[in-house]
């Protein structure tokens, strides 16, 4: 029993959570993002001045984890995989990022339905990896966890199949050239955050299977 719980000097699991609340929150801010561009595109500033405000935050959180581990006798698993699951949680938020400053960069005015549909996959693969991440402090959890983890491999396999789908409307009706262009590079960069996801599922998997 006491061998299968981690121990927890340093706070990791705190900080850990914290951060991943704020994906979950930048989730929900790219989806209120590129909804508003769909359907209110008046409120989408309003969105992407709440990303960087995410964004700048978790990357406080992740610069005070790597200062844990510096100082740490102590750690819950392998230093290694505490400095990549951290800066893997980090490149999702900073993917939503670019997918904000990319908007303001080509200045996306408005775009199709097929972005607010992934935006929203995007979101739920964010939960999931609050989801994960909440449960990394027992290894008794580790059947709930790899669940998890295969539920983000699933929705990033989704995400990839809207993407060619997009892709290929985008291709086949938008008579703008440099409208196609525009958002050619949205998509893929929105796709780009599950991803990231899945890069985090992917470390969790591996630190569970060698600690469980």
């Amino acid at each position: 029993m006491f061998g299968r719980l981690m121990p927890r000097e340093g706070k990791y699991f705190d900080l850990f959570n914290a951060h991943a609340e704020l994906i979950v929150q930048g989730g929900k801010a790219l989806s209120g993002l590129i909804g508003a561009l769909v359907e209110e595109p008046e409120q989408a500033q309003m969105h992407a001045e709440r990303i960087d405000e995410l964004e700048r935050l978790a990357d406080e959180i992740t610069h005070s984890t790597l200062a844990q581990l510096h100082t740490s006798f102590i750690t819950p698993f392998d230093r290694d995989e505490i400095h990549q699951l951290i800066n893997s949680m980090d490149d999702i938020l900073d993917n939503i990022q670019d997918v904000a400053e990319s908007m303001s960069l080509y200045d996306i005015q408005r775009v199709p339905p097929e972005a607010k549909a992934l935006a929203e996959v995007t979101e739920q693969c964010c939960s999931s990896v609050q989801s994960l991440v909440k449960l990394l402090h027992s290894m008794d959890n580790a059947p709930e966890i790899l669940r998890h983890c295969h539920e983000i491999n699933n929705l990033e396999s989704d995400a990839d199949r809207m993407l060619r789908e997009a892709m290929s409307k985008l291709f086949r009706e938008e008579p703008d050239v440099r409208q196609v262009v525009k958002l050619k590079e949205i998509y893929e960069i929105l796709e780009s955050v599950s991803d990231r996801c899945k890069d985090v599922a992917g470390t969790v998997e591996a630190i569970v299977l060698e600690n469980s």
